[in-house]
């Protein structure tokens, strides 16, 4: 959707006043912006004289972007508003819920995070309508919903306990387009399409995937993506979610049959060109190198969007979306994680700041520099800074349901433990009941 404000009446309305107007990154009025809607925020929000604390885990470059968004808010409000950022932001933002010292704004980089401080009465529920207003206004929107929804202590009941905003995309698929043109090969629609030209590269004489578990004392975690991408396309979300708590074991059938599905991939040597044990010693940042080798080593790498930056300074690529099982009947579901916005300290500022972030302005402004995807659906998307980033953005727009890592949520023990040296160890043995049943037993001695 574009919506371009023009310059005159309107614009000298939102920059009158302002201290912070010689500070934004694009000037009101100009581009394919939505600045309608930012200056009808602007009319109805004056916070004058009002401050405004955030925090959250961005730093450096990351920090300048989000002050650069913040910027907007304080221009159309009159709001004073500080970010704080650190790396250590976690444990710090529990430590202030002990001792007292929360912002009126954290930034949580997971929902566990989130459900853990509603739960301790520490985060302000949001309402109905903002609940009503993710389900209308982001693709797959009822997911947002569902990952900020669990008890509040404050409502004392469960509740809406946060705002997500800034999004990363793990169902990708990455490869060479010189490559797949030269030998005429298409993008897949669905997982059937995906393993029939998997099973066509082997008879072309290629190994289809490059595939790496190596990352020192993580070796596994990509295993465990690989993992979780198959459980969302071969299950329910209720199921999924079970699994992520623990409701049902891991080593029910539904979990198995996905770690058995990953090995149809990762220890079949024809895909991969390589013995599990290979696969396993191979680092996850030297995996892809076989894309753009000649002749090729191998044609598809799945991986998350941050992987580019291992990839060589000259090299030619494209990503498409990691398909679903047509035959399930599941819809295009997207893993991937996520930043989410909650008031733990309230005022007018705060609740108005969450208002802000609805707005198509708030997503645009970021997505337009750097590192930035959103599942707004209002924004207008030609305003991402690359044709990668728009192309994860489609992806995000296209996708019927989202869920977060599921190692990220699952106690540290499992997720960055049991469960890394758990797929170590089916790459060994090929037996997945067995290897499922020792992660239970791990996530049964803690519990």
């Amino acid at each position: 959707m574009k919506k371009t404000f023009h310059a005159g009446v309107a614009v000298a309305a939102l920059c009158a006043g302002s201290v912070q107007a010689q500070e934004l990154v694009f000037t009101p009025g100009e581009g394919d912006f939505s600045w309608d809607e930012l200056e009808t925020f602007a009319s109805e929000h004056d916070l004058s004289g009002q401050t405004l604390n955030i925090t959250g885990p961005w730093i450096g470059d990351d920090k300048d972007l989000v002050d650069s968004v913040i910027a907007y808010f304080e221009d159309a409000t009159g709001a004073a508003v500080e970010y704080a950022g650190s790396d250590s932001f976690e444990s710090e933002i529990r430590r202030a819920a002990q001792t007292g010292g929360l912002p009126n704004l954290a930034v949580l980089p997971q929902p566990g995070l989130l459900a853990d401080l509603a739960a301790q009465g520490d985060v302000a529920p949001l309402s109905a309508e903002t609940a009503e207003w993710i389900r209308e206004n982001y693709a797959a929107g009822e997911s947002w919903v569902d990952l900020a929804t669990s008890y509040n202590e404050q409502a004392g009941e469960e509740a809406l306990n946060g705002f997500f905003y800034k999004v990363d995309v793990k169902s990708l698929v990455w490869y060479s387009p010189p490559v797949f043109d030269e030998l005429g090969y298409e993008i897949p629609e669905t997982m059937e399409d995906l393993i029939a030209l998997s099973e066509q590269a082997v008879e072309d004489g290629f190994n289809p995937w490059c595939i790496g578990l190596g990352s020192g004392g993580a070796t596994g975690w990509p295993a465990t993506d690989w993992v979780e991408d198959i459980m969302l396309r071969t299950q329910s979300l209720d199921t999924y979610d079970a699994w992520v708590s623990n409701e049902i074991p891991f080593d029910s059938p539904e979990v198995v049959n996905a770690i058995d599905t990953f090995g149809t991939f990762a220890r079949n040597e024809d895909f991969t060109g390589m013995s599990p044990a290979e696969v396993v010693a191979t680092d996850f940042r030297d995996a892809p190198d076989g894309l753009f080798q000649f002749p090729p080593a191998c044609l598809m790498h799945r991986q998350a969007s941050f992987i580019p930056t291992f990839f060589p300074e000259d090299a030619e690529y494209d990503f498409f979306y990691f398909p679903a099982f047509e035959g399930e009947d599941l819809g295009s579901p997207v893993l991937g994680a996520g930043t989410v916005w909650a008031i733990t300290d309230e005022n007018d500022a705060a609740y108005a700041f969450i208002d802000f972030l609805k707005l198509p302005i708030a997503h645009e402004i970021w997505m337009a520099q750097s590192g930035f995807l959103t599942p707004h659906k209002g924004v207008n998307t030609e305003l991402y800074a690359n044709e990668t980033l728009r192309g994860m953005g489609d992806i995000l727009l296209g996708a019927t349901s989202f869920r977060f890592d599921a190692s990220d949520l699952m106690p540290s023990e499992i997720g960055a433990g049991a469960f890394w040296t758990g797929m170590v160890e089916y790459m060994r043995t090929g037996d997945a009941q067995a290897e499922a049943a020792s992660i239970q037993s791990a996530w049964d001695a803690i519990q």
